[in-house]
């Protein structure tokens, strides 16, 4: 009989070790400074055979554009502390989507909305479907998704009369 130890911390919503074969310690870093930010709801996707541009995908939300902003400046200082310079930072000004691009990880940071609008876990996740997700309707441009922007207004009508085309006009007589 083994006596097992109780866990002193709970389980973590990240992925567990085991999942990848070796993660590379700046991912752990990149995961620990997300945690010290309270990032929220944070998933690491392993893209190895999907794409040769990084080996990881770290998708995270923030809260607010200032708590993303907030979350993508604490991954680039942690990994300059570690003598990883990021290959660039995109989106820090707006605060919607933050994109920091490490040596083999890329990190998206978004709002929420944002997150769901572009779903990129659906897009990268390699992990065998159960079933094929059903058909969809196609879309026409009335009922397309769009994402609304910060302090953006509904769009103004053209209130200006349409000009009829010349085979349209009835000849005067």
């Amino acid at each position: 009989m083994s006596s097992a130890r109780p866990r002193s911390r709970p389980k973590s919503t990240r992925a567990a070790p085991e999942t990848f074969a070796k993660r590379p310690p700046l991912l752990d870093l990149v995961l620990a400074a997300m945690d010290d930010m309270k990032a929220v709801q944070v998933k690491v996707l392993n893209v190895v055979g999907l794409t040769d541009i990084a080996d990881y995908m770290v998708i995270a939300s923030g809260n607010s554009d200032r708590h993303v902003k907030s979350i993508a400046e604490r991954v680039v200082q942690q990994a300059k502390a570690a003598g990883k310079r990021p290959l660039g930072v995109e989106g820090e000004r707006d605060g919607e989507w933050v994109l920091v691009d490490l040596p083999d990880i890329m990190v998206h940071v978004m709002l929420p909305r944002v997150r769901e609008f572009y779903a990129l876990e659906e897009l990268w996740d390699n992990t065998p479907a159960a079933a094929p997700p059903a058909a969809r309707p196609a879309a026409n441009r009335s009922s397309a998704r769009r994402i609304p922007r910060k302090g953006a207004t509904a769009p103004k009508r053209d209130l200006r009369r349409r000009r009829a085309s010349p085979k349209s006009r009835k000849p005067n007589r």
